[in-house]
């Protein structure tokens, strides 16, 4: 079939269904609806399940795994794709009616020949508003990597709708760490774009976001913190990629070294595995490490 919707859930039981009635409501009909509950403790299960029953003319499949992270259920759920395309919508956000007609007119528009691993719509916080910058263009033809303002003087900002090729998307899997639960999608996205790949993006809005307390987006930084192979892969790769100056990688392994050092008990990590994770000279991170406490003794100090 043409596109895979897919949504990795986990105890939102209590508001998937906005994304379900949006499916229903599509002017397109050639898709699946995947779901990868990734071990959830709420009844998510018997919601999906009186769907099953509801007679719709698309198909959903839905797995349950052991909890394992975003990330994890995204490289679970790529391999059971039969669509052409591969589109992660989240569980707590809701589709535009015409989102999936416009996926699929969009794939059509891409030049033959081209590097294309997919297209990108727009997010909105209604179908009608959005606060990302608007295009100056119909659409943009461009890389991941030119999200960032440090690597294109016209970043493409905010958050996006992207959908790759799905048989793309299975080359491009989230590297798992033992102990973590979470990568960011960046990581796969400037990869993608650093192998040369582009992408098409459109203003058009076909995805309705309404960020949740308990969801990714609003624990970024905690995220980060409690999975720091993850996330210094990352930043490391980020700063390679858009070839960042030495100067400026320096200042990102000590801000590294500071929030992995000044963050709870449990998340702390040792000299070696900062070193490690930011890829970073272990003779730096010493160092960091004894400008870090001459400052804060200072600082202290001052306090008094």
């Amino acid at each position: 079939m043409r596109i895979t919707v897919f949504t990795p859930t986990y105890n939102r039981a209590y508001i998937i269904e906005k994304l379900y009635r949006s499916l229903q409501r599509q002017t397109f009909r050639d898709f699946e609806w995947l779901i990868v509950d990734d071990g959830s403790s709420d009844n998510t299960a018997e919601v999906v399940s009186a769907w099953l029953q509801e007679g719709n003319d698309f198909p959903i499949r839905y797995y349950k795994k052991e909890n394992g992270g975003k990330c994890r259920a995204i490289n679970y759920g790529v391999d059971l794709a039969e669509g052409e395309l591969f589109f992660n919508v989240d569980s707590d956000d809701y589709l535009t009616d015409d989102a999936l007609g416009k996926v699929s007119h969009w794939v059509d528009s891409l030049p033959e020949g081209g590097n294309f691993c997919g297209v990108v719509g727009n997010l909105g916080t209604s179908p009608t508003q959005t606060p990302n910058t608007p295009l100056d263009a119909p659409y943009r033809d461009a890389t991941l990597l030119e999200r960032y303002a440090d690597y294109a003087a016209h970043p493409i900002d905010g958050e996006r709708a992207p959908v790759f090729f799905t048989e793309i998307q299975k080359k491009y899997k989230y590297p798992e760490f033992e102990g973590e639960k979470f990568v960011t999608p960046a990581v796969t996205w400037n990869r993608m774009a650093h192998d040369g790949y582009q992408v098409r993006v459109f203003d058009d809005i076909i995805w309705v976001y309404e960020y949740q307390p308990d969801g990714l987006t609003a624990n970024v930084g905690k995220n980060f913190i409690k999975n720091p192979q993850g996330a210094g892969l990352w930043q490391r790769e980020k700063a390679d990629f858009i070839g960042d100056p030495l100067r400026k990688k320096m200042k990102m392994w000590y801000t590294f070294y500071c929030d992995h050092s000044c963050c709870e008990e449990q998340y702390r990590l040792t000299i070696p595995q900062c070193a490690k994770y930011i890829g970073a000279p272990l003779p730096f991170i010493w160092f960091a490490a004894v400008a870090h406490g001459i400052l804060h003794g200072v600082k202290k100090g001052l306090g008094k």
